[in-house]
């Protein structure tokens, strides 16, 4: 399987993947972010961020309906491509790591200082897998287990931003 993560990071693949399976290689991995080090937490900090700086001005509704629908889209997007890469919880795919920032920044007001502080928390909280993550990841099965883990970072995460917010505003960027 490693000879497949090698081709893919290359852009060569086996005569087997498909163009469909190499497009949503591409989606999943987010282009070039997938293959770099750190992968989750740099397509964190490239794309989540300013996600997080746009969908904040949007109404809650909205907000809530796009992150369920990009994190249903992900648990579809990582089973087939850990199937096609014959892994599980490949760090090629990105997609649950913005899922699970997506859960952490939710309702909150944008700042610069509480994007980094969520950007910090979410990461070192999927990383260390805080209960019941590491149950997740292990017990729901594919996709479902891998974006799963990272919803529940996000919402560690979110809990944590809003006693933040409530008792160092001057920290959170939102002091006068």
């Amino acid at each position: 399987m490693r000879q497949l993560n090698a081709a893919v990071s290359i852009g060569l693949m086996s005569a087997s993947v498909t163009r469909a399976e190499r497009l949503l290689l591409l989606i999943g991995s987010l282009g070039p972010l997938g293959h770099v080090p750190a992968s989750g937490t740099v397509t964190v900090a490239l794309i989540g961020v300013p996600l997080f700086w746009i969908m904040s001005a949007w109404p809650a509704v909205v907000y809530a309906a796009v992150a369920l629908a990009f994190t249903a889209a992900s648990v579809g997007l990582h089973q087939a491509g850990d199937r096609i890469l014959g892994e599980e919880d490949s760090r090629l795919l990105v997609w649950d790591e913005l899922a699970g920032y997506m859960f952490a920044v939710a309702f909150i007001p944008f700042t610069w200082q509480l994007a980094v502080i969520s950007l910090l928390l979410e990461r070192t909280i999927d990383i260390l897998k805080v209960p019941p993550s590491g149950y997740i990841e292990r017990e729901w099965p594919g996709g479902w287990g891998v974006v799963g883990d990272d919803v529940v970072a996000g919402l560690y995460t979110r809990g944590i931003m809003h006693f933040v917010i409530l008792w160092t505003p001057a920290a959170a960027g939102l002091a006068d």
